[in-house]
């Protein structure tokens, strides 16, 4: 199963020093299979209601799931998640490449997180921590973590 991965958020970078290493990590990336990152745009928050944030995530959410495929194995990036190692993360990741996902999609939301119509789809839910970040920043900490579990898996060194 080919390697590679989508990593599908809401808002564009726009920090230069964040957009800086995440190109660096998808150049990483290549030499072990097709990266991705697709954007979609951010909609203006709307604060002051539950249900009018609500109805951006939703929103916004709408717009997400028009990217993913059926076959796709979708896992939304999430507080309560599960937090895996990164030797775990590797693990799993060849676990689904070896049961056929030849598509996995990260699910990264915006500010104000995940609609609840994304999380039903989603078929696993991960964190990075416990701990709420920029989603800027989310997205390269994730795209480090891709380029760790790809040098595991291709026995490389790695640091710990």
């Amino acid at each position: 199963m080919s390697a590679g991965a989508v990593i599908l958020c809401v808002g564009k970078m726009k920090e230069k020093a964040y957009r800086q290493m995440a190109d660096e990590y998808l150049k990483r990336l290549s030499r072990y299979g097709k990266y991705e990152e697709t954007e979609i745009p951010d909609l203006p928050e709307q604060t002051g209601s539950a249900a009018l944030e609500e109805q951006v995530k939703t929103r916004e959410g709408e717009a997400l799931l028009g990217r993913i495929r059926p076959g796709d194995r979708v896992i939304a990036l999430t507080i309560p998640g599960r937090q895996p190692d990164s030797a775990e993360l590797a693990a799993h990741l060849q676990e689904l490449r070896t049961n056929g996902f030849s598509r996995i999609v990260f699910v990264i939301g915006g500010s104000l997180g995940l609609g609840q119509n994304v999380l039903a789809r989603a078929d696993e839910e991960m964190s990075m921590s416990r701990m709420t970040f920029p989603h800027q920043l989310a997205r390269v900490m994730l795209l480090e973590q891709l380029y760790r579990a790809e040098k595991i898996l291709a026995g490389e060194r790695y640091h710990k």
